[in-house]
């Protein structure tokens, strides 16, 4: 069953002679006209969204993918996060922050790991246990299962140079193996994970 428009008794059926519609209503050229305008600034407020969410991620914001398990339990293997590439140009890098550098090795490779410790810090590790300038480091980011009872005698950190550790301790490749990471290798400072939903959130 069809409906029809209440003016048209005979629906499919073309009007009678001599019987005139009602015109279509039409808008007054001003409300035409703020029509247009309305369009056109909502154009003009997306484009300039776009424009700025891509300088934004060009010049502010990189995404990147968690590659491995070296920072569970927050970062799982494939996780997408936004990395800071401009903070450290303002601020200074401060323990605990989890940080993107080229692996000192191969500058073609990236790696992500937490900042252990600072130039100048004076650190060991004695059966898993960090020491730093003399008092056991809290390190609330560690799970007792993630840790492990490797040793290391003290070491002062150079000028320059950040101590890195992942944070599952027991299968990280990190600065233990590999020295401490010089300043202008670290381009980034973890920020937000975006994807899987499960993982969103704050890096901390």
């Amino acid at each position: 069953m069809e409906a029809s428009p209440p003016d048209s008794p005979n629906p499919g059926q073309p009007p009678a002679p001599g019987v005139e519609l009602p015109p279509a209503p039409l808008l007054p050229a001003s409300a035409q006209a703020s029509n247009t305008g309305s369009i056109r600034l909502w154009l003009r407020d997306l484009l300039v969204s776009v424009a700025a969410s891509v300088l934004i991620i060009t010049f502010l914001y990189q995404p990147v993918r968690v590659e491995g398990t070296s920072m569970l339990p927050r970062l799982e293997d494939q996780d997408r996060l936004f990395i800071n590439k401009f903070v450290y140009r303002f601020s200074a890098i401060e323990r605990g922050d989890v940080v993107v550098f080229r692996y000192p090795r191969n500058p073609q490779t990236s790696y992500i790991k937490r900042v252990i410790a600072l130039p100048a810090d004076r650190l060991s590790i004695d059966h898993g246990t960090v020491w730093l300038n003399g008092e056991p480091l809290s390190e609330k980011y560690v799970p007792d299962e993630f840790r492990d009872l490797r040793s290391m005698a003290e070491i002062i950190v150079p000028e320059g140079c950040y101590f890195m550790m992942g944070d599952h301790r027991s299968i990280s490749s990190d600065s233990r193996d590999f020295g401490p990471v010089e300043r202008p290798l670290i381009y980034g400072k973890a920020v937000f994970v975006y994807w899987p939903q499960r993982d969103a959130g704050v890096v901390r």
